[in-house]
């Protein structure tokens, strides 16, 4: 996975986009959620729902925040060289994690 997660903060730091998938699976399994209940719950289909988590084909950018609405997440963009986003990098070239 292309990421990096302050645990502290909750935060995850996104270098593409198929490494979004892993963190809406994480969040729906902690919310003890099956796939179609989920999906049922956030209004769009299993289908989309499971492709999204697996990064296979694409996801309109609506879709996609409907369904982290959905799993109580919120998306932040912020400049490349804000302080937690250069901190995040680091971390993730450190790990030998390129994105």
């Amino acid at each position: 996975m292309t990421a990096h997660s302050d645990p502290a903060a909750g935060a995850v730091l996104l270098t593409s986009f198929s490494s979004l998938g892993p963190v809406v699976r994480q969040r729906r399994k902690s919310q003890a959620l099956r796939i179609d209940d989920a999906s049922a719950l956030m209004g769009v289909s299993a289908d989309l729902l499971s492709r999204l988590e697996n990064g296979q084909g694409s996801v309109r950018l609506d879709k996609a925040l409907t369904v982290l609405d959905g799993l109580g997440l919120a998306v932040l963009v912020l400049p490349r060289e804000h302080p937690w986003a250069v901190m995040s990098a680091r971390s993730l070239a450190a790990a030998g994690v390129s994105g």
